[in-house]
């Protein structure tokens, strides 16, 4: 086996990389499906990278695409409070995520706004969306 070294996520060449990190979950997380387990994957995962998930649908798993999103001034705020990197690149890798998932076109109805909820509003918002079906992918 050959190791490579890690290439920085938000890289344009870490996208091979990218594809086989989600390619590993969804191989973990059908396997918890399998067994019965209802399953959350909790990454970034853009709409660029929704072709593995689509393929899963396509093989009768239920796939539900939910996007946590909160304002942009409350996004950096807890970055910086929990950010393992300097200031700097912190507030630049946050600012560039946060443009890419800004506006989400086909996807903005499966956003919930978390900008004022405490974590148990995050979570009971997301069972609403997945009782309600509101953001299955298809």
């Amino acid at each position: 086996m050959q190791s490579k070294g890690a290439i920085p996520p938000h890289l344009p060449e870490s996208n091979e990389q990218n594809l086989v990190v989600i390619e590993a979950f969804l191989e973990a997380a059908k396997r918890y499906a399998r067994g019965g387990y209802d399953v959350i994957v909790d990454g970034i995962v853009g709409p660029w990278f929704l072709e593995p998930w689509k393929a899963l649908v396509r093989e009768h798993y239920e796939v539900h695409y939910i996007i946590l999103r909160a304002s942009k001034e409350e996004t950096l705020k807890r970055a910086v409070e929990r950010s393992k990197l300097d200031r700097k690149t912190n507030i630049e890798l946050v600012e560039t995520m946060w443009e890419q998932f800004c506006n989400l076109g086909i996807y903005e109805s499966n956003v919930v706004d978390t900008t004022n909820y405490s974590i148990q509003e995050t979570v009971s918002a997301v069972q609403e969306k997945i009782a309600s079906r509101a953001a299955l992918l298809s």
